[in-house]
């Protein structure tokens, strides 16, 4: 059977003639707040973060024990968070789970007024490429969610993503999920002192075309520490771009792979990127620290 939308926002799975729903934006509560105890990033309040470092800055021993120390706790909770992840549950209650997570470790949820972003954590579902806001919509058998997880702690940033299939699922979206965090892991491998940078998105591209899926190009990985988003700018897909790997640069790989083609839209919340042609996507990511070998995964999760 061929794939199609109904009228209903309902998908077809040509694979296996399963369905699964198109989400849209659902009513979304209010903004949660921090103990006073907590220390702020310097955007809590306006929702502006401060201007990206110009280069590509190494980290110091200090550094690096902060950003380890924030990954493993960023790493912990994802894997808490995915396992509420049930028929029944709404992304809302999931962001409560994990924003009292987070506080709990005297960390802050560093999604939250970043940028005006309303929530603590991200879950998209299905078509939503990625910054899915949670809301009230329940979760459905065969439902795909990426739920991505970052924190400030100890005046850095600690980021990670993952993706499950909820209830059963259709063949597609199981390969889909497992090829994304391939992927991704097999990128990490490579990136060792004096390789290019551009082998990460080689990498992925290579098993993403080996499986039929696409890759989405907006998004990108990115370089973290002190600050959430900088420099160097990690791409998923085939290229040649990228400085060669140094020891001490710490930075996020996290692709997107799709079912369908590589086209996206932003619906009206300004946040939310959805699918073109409204079917489904994965992603997966960890933060890794470029050492005098092997890389290490400083965001360790399942």
């Amino acid at each position: 059977m061929l794939s199609g939308i109904s009228r209903r926002g309902v998908v077809l799975c040509k694979s296996c003639c399963r369905q699964y729903s198109v989400v849209g934006l659902d009513p979304v509560s209010e903004m949660r707040s921090v103990p006073a105890s907590i220390v702020l990033p310097s955007y809590h309040r306006n929702g502006i973060p401060p201007p990206r470092l110009p280069t590509v800055d190494i980290k110091s021993k200090d550094e690096i024990s902060r950003l380890r120390e924030a990954g493993h706790i960023t790493g912990g909770i994802l894997d808490k968070v995915m396992d509420m992840v049930q028929v029944g549950i709404t992304t809302d209650e999931l962001d409560r789970y994990a924003h009292d997570q987070i506080v709990s470790q005297a960390a802050y949820p560093a999604p939250l007024n970043y940028r005006g972003y309303p929530k603590s954590i991200c879950t998209s579902v299905n078509n939503v490429l990625c910054h899915g806001i949670p809301n009230s919509r329940q979760l459905q058998d065969g439902d795909i969610i990426s739920i991505d997880v970052s924190i400030f702690y100890k005046g850095v940033f600690g980021d990670c993503c993952s993706t499950k299939v909820v209830g059963q699922g259709d063949s597609t979206v199981h390969e889909l999920t497992k090829v994304t965090k391939d992927s991704t892991l097999a990128a990490i491998e490579t990136c060792k002192p004096g390789v290019r940078l551009c082998a990460v998105g080689n990498t992925i591209s290579d098993y993403a075309e080996r499986a039929g899926f696409s890759i989405c190009k907006e998004f990108i990985g990115h370089g973290i520490g002190s600050y959430f988003h900088g420099l160097p700018e990690v791409y998923h897909y085939s290229n040649s771009h990228g400085p060669s790997l140094r020891p001490g640069m710490v930075f996020t790989i996290e692709p997107i792979l799709m079912e369908g083609r590589d086209r996206m839209s932003i619906l009206a919340d300004g946040w939310t990127a959805v699918s073109a042609d409204s079917k489904r996507a994965a992603q997966f990511e960890h933060t890794i620290l470029i050492t005098d070998n092997e890389p290490e995964i400083l965001s360790p999760h399942r």
